[in-house]
């Protein structure tokens, strides 16, 4: 049975403008992943917790994240880590990426989220 984690509904305003604003890696990204094209359902800009992840699995627990340069910022780097902290206390599992390697090496990526898609398959069988 999948588990449900909670979410701050005054997030899904939010998530939804993001949904409508992707960046260019995201929306390359999403392109590949979107229809189950590798095997499970992902969905974009989801509002898990207090936070927002970019693509996430429900089934699978599985967050992608994908980092331009606004994560390399001020204090974003910290912030960043203490989010997946605190996600994957809740058991989410994070994939992150950077979105230059989104952009010039997607089969790489798509590699790297299909093995792990895999891997967590058969721990949950």
């Amino acid at each position: 049975m999948r588990k449900i984690i909670p979410y701050d509904k005054r997030l899904v305003p939010l998530a939804r403008k993001l949904r409508n604003n992707m960046t260019l890696a995201e929306i390359l990204l999403w392109q590949e992943i979107k229809n189950k094209q590798i095997g499970v359902r992902f969905s974009r800009q989801i509002p898990i917790d207090r936070f927002i992840v970019d693509f996430y699995c429900k089934d699978l627990l599985l967050a992608i994240e994908v980092d331009g340069v606004s994560h390399y910022h001020d204090d974003q780097p910290v912030k960043d880590k203490r989010r997946q902290i605190r996600l994957e206390s809740l058991g989410v599992r994070f994939l992150r990426f950077e979105d230059l390697d989104v952009k010039t090496n997607i089969k790489w990526v798509l590699n790297e989220i299909y093995y792990t898609v895999e891997e967590l398959k058969a721990i949950g069988d």
